[in-house]
Parts: structure tokens; sequence; C-alpha cells
């Protein structure tokens, strides 16, 4: 997982309320697998795409808003059921943050362990970030992790909160098998100490 210190790049407004994860990958393709080709196009498939694979007039399809790696959007985004793939297609096309007034809690913990920052901001907030970005198309927003604040592209800051081991783990670039193996020396130790107390185990 790649380490996210300070982040800045175009972003996109999106905005759909309750956009739930069905709509972010749909369920038929939960059972790709994400080195297919065509992985990135899972996102937002159904609204961005029609039934022949053409694009449709959906805003994540229109220069510069296709080069977008920071997603802000409605309320509750990533609301619906618990798929992790939903994060999958999110990075699978380099959106490294979403940013918005609230996120449904499941896909909220999804995120942080796959790389991508989720910062909560106020509803009015986000409503004046996704009026400017649709205002000036390819508008950018920087998100720096380690003073956690969000400049919006008029230079305006906000700080959003993160629980201290997510950031620590986002700072690091750790997911979960990279975070326990800092514990390796730790682990071999204690298995050392069982075996030779608790032999007749082994």
């Amino acid at each position: 997982m790649e380490p996210f210190t300070t982040f800045k790049a175009i972003a996109v407004p999106i905005d759909i309320p309750n956009c739930d994860t069905d709509q972010i990958i749909p369920v038929r393709f939960v059972r790709m697998a994400q080195d297919d080709p065509d992985y990135p196009k899972f996102f937002l498939h159904d609204l961005r795409f029609n039934d022949d694979g053409s694009e449709k007039n959906f805003i994540f399809n229109r220069a510069p808003f296709n080069d977008a790696k920071i997603l802000v959007t409605d309320v509750n985004w990533g609301c619906g059921s618990s798929r992790e793939n939903a994060v999958y297609t999110m990075a699978a096309n380099g959106i490294r943050s979403v940013i918005a007034p609230s996120i449904a809690d499941i896909h909220y913990n999804n995120c942080k362990k796959n790389g991508i920052v989720p910062a909560i901001l106020d509803e009015s907030v986000c409503v004046s970030l996704r009026r400017q970005l649709h205002d000036s198309p390819g508008a950018e927003i920087a998100v720096d992790l380690e003073t956690q604040m969000v400049t919006g592209p008029d230079g305006s800051t906000f700080a959003f909160d993160i629980d201290p081991f997510d950031k620590h783990r986002l700072l690091k670039g750790l997911d979960d098998i990279s975070l326990t193996l800092e514990y390796a020396d730790a682990i071999a130790a204690f298995e050392t100490r069982h075996e030779s107390v608790s032999g007749w185990m082994y």
C-alpha cells in the first residue's frame, strides 16, 4: 500500500446523496479479479456506461474530471452492502481520498485499509467545494494527512479528524499484513517462549 502524506490532485464533484456500494460497483462485478484490465471501468459503471458499453454524459467521463484522483461527494457516501470491492475499484482509478459530509461506517473503514483517506467535513463545506469544482473544472484539492487539513480550490483550509492508529498506518502505507509484520520479532519470540513452556503441544 502506498504511503499517504500530502496529496494534491484534480477533484470531481459527485452530487449523489446516499450513493451506495451497488452504485459504486454493481454486484455483477464483485467476483472479477482486481487485475482485470477493465476493473477501473467498474467504478460507478451503470452511471457511466450504456448497455452497449458507450459512455453516458456522466461527470466522471468528462475531461478534465476523468483525471480526478479525489472525490467530493454528497451525504452518506458508500452506504448499503459492506463490499470492499467498492474501494478496490476506487483505488483502481487512482483515487486517494474521498471528502464527504458523511461516509457509511464499513466503507469508511475499508477506505482506510486500502490507502484511501476519508475526510469528513461539514455539509456546507462539501457543498461549497463541489460548487467550486463545477465552476472551475480541473481545479485541484490538497489533502494533508500529517496536519489533517484539506485545502480547497480557493485556498480555504478545513480540518478533519482521523483515528491516530489509522493515521499511522496510512502515513506508513501499512495494510493488514504489513502491519502485522511490524511485530514479526515479537511474534517469533512469543512462539519460541510458548514452545518452551508448552512443549507437549508440539
